[in-house]
């Protein structure tokens, strides 16, 4: 039974760094593109604010 608990301490190890991996790598686009859209928004409101004095 002791060598069982030995084989299996890898085995969730390789299966944590599978899903540890698998999160990494997922696709995050979407926040780049809201990111983009809020920045472009503050420099179109700073333009107007500069462009009253």
């Amino acid at each position: 039974m002791a060598a069982l608990a030995w084989l299996l301490i890898p085995l969730f190890a390789v299966v944590g760094a599978a899903i540890w991996g698998g999160w990494v790598s997922r696709s995050r686009t979407t926040g780049d593109v809201a990111e983009l859209a809020g920045y472009a928004r503050f420099r179109a409101a700073m333009e107007k604010a500069g462009s009253g004095q």
